[in-house]
């Protein structure tokens, strides 16, 4: 279990906020086929750590509100011989009740999970499915960068105990490169590499269930984390996710169930953005000035999404770094 300085208040505060200032579908409608049911923190609290929405025959999206200590969105597929589950959420706390979840529904063995990336948002309950007898899969960057690249969202001033945090952190057994088929039993779950938000992003296709698994490739009506990204090949992955299912539903790393046109607009987003900074840019703008002269066209865009106070402002700083060519991102480890 990751001590309470991890969860909402420590990690994804981490992540999320102080980072941010520095076939067609034979099934019905995504709204008629949801079925929700609110999975509390403590039998006391008054805030959900998620929601379990059924999308699919066996498909499962555990969406997670801004504020939970779950910290970002989930999901598991169940097949005829076991059970994946995408993503862990960023508290081990809230991973075992995702289990206990999964448990109410089927009791399937737990046979893969798939991170959709690095952050740690998405992989801090990895060891509590490893324990259950999962094998975690992802793609190959991130078995070194889970230990690595997680420790900058600490800052300078990381202690100790967080240090020992990332570090424990259960990496993936199981990697590939561009893509990889898994089965559970006669039920085909399709991985796919696509870059944009960290270089090491998987996409999930449950293809009997027209769903996809986008983990934060797609932000739905939220603002990205760009601390890792590099937009302008995002902007050419979301065109390529948004033709997998295009009548199907799409789970997105924070934010809402969605659809194709959910995928588009978030592709619009970095579309505006990118040729706002561009813009300023040509003006002869810098620094600070880029960000004064765009925020004003994101507000009135975008100013009702979530995170936008948050990641406004960032988006249009880590964006002026990418298309000056001065941006840090991950760098594939070495063989």
């Amino acid at each position: 279990m990751i001590p309470p300085q991890f969860s909402f208040s420590g990690v994804a505060r981490r992540i999320l906020l102080p980072l941010a200032i520095t076939a067609a579908l034979a099934i019905p409608s995504i709204a008629a086929l949801a079925r929700t049911a609110a999975v509390p923190a403590r039998p006391d609290a008054g805030k959900a750590l998620f929601e379990i929405k059924k999308i699919g025959d066996g498909v499962y999206a555990a969406i997670s509100p801004g504020e939970s200590s779950a910290g970002a969105n989930a999901g598991f597929v169940i097949g005829e011989d076991g059970v994946a589950v995408i993503d862990t959420f960023e508290d081990a706390a809230a991973a075992k009740v995702l289990l206990e979840e999964i448990r109410k529904i089927t009791k399937l063995p737990i046979r893969f999970v798939i991170n959709t990336h690095y952050h740690i948002d998405h992989v801090a309950g990895n060891g509590v499915f490893a324990e259950a007898g999962a094998t975690v899969v992802a793609h190959r960057n991130v078995r070194e960068w889970i230990h690595t690249e997680n420790l900058k969202f600490f800052g300078a001033k990381i202690t100790p105990d967080q240090k020992k945090m990332v570090e424990s952190l259960v990496a993936p057994s199981v990697v590939y490169s561009d893509s990889l088929d898994l089965y559970l039993g006669s039920r085909h779950l399709a991985l796919h590499y696509y870059p944009g938000h960290t270089g090491g992003d998987t996409v999930v296709g449950v293809p009997d269930a027209h769903a996809v698994f986008c983990g934060d490739l797609f932000w739905r009506k939220t603002l990205p984390n760009l601390i890792d990204a590099s937009t302008d090949r995002w902007v050419t992955t979301l065109d390529k996710l948004a033709t997998i299912a295009p009548d199907g539903t799409y789970v997105p790393g924070h934010g809402d169930i969605g659809n194709s046109n959910d995928v588009k607009d978030f592709r619009g987003y970095l579309v505006e953005l990118r040729s706002s900074v561009t813009a300023a840019q040509a003006a002869g703008k810098s620094g600070t000035e880029v960000v004064d002269a765009v925020l004003p066209n994101l507000q009135t865009k975008y100013g009702t999404w979530e995170f936008f106070k948050y990641f406004a402002k960032s988006n249009i700083a880590d964006t002026a770094k990418e298309l000056k060519g001065e941006k840090r991102i991950p760098s594939p480890p070495k063989d």
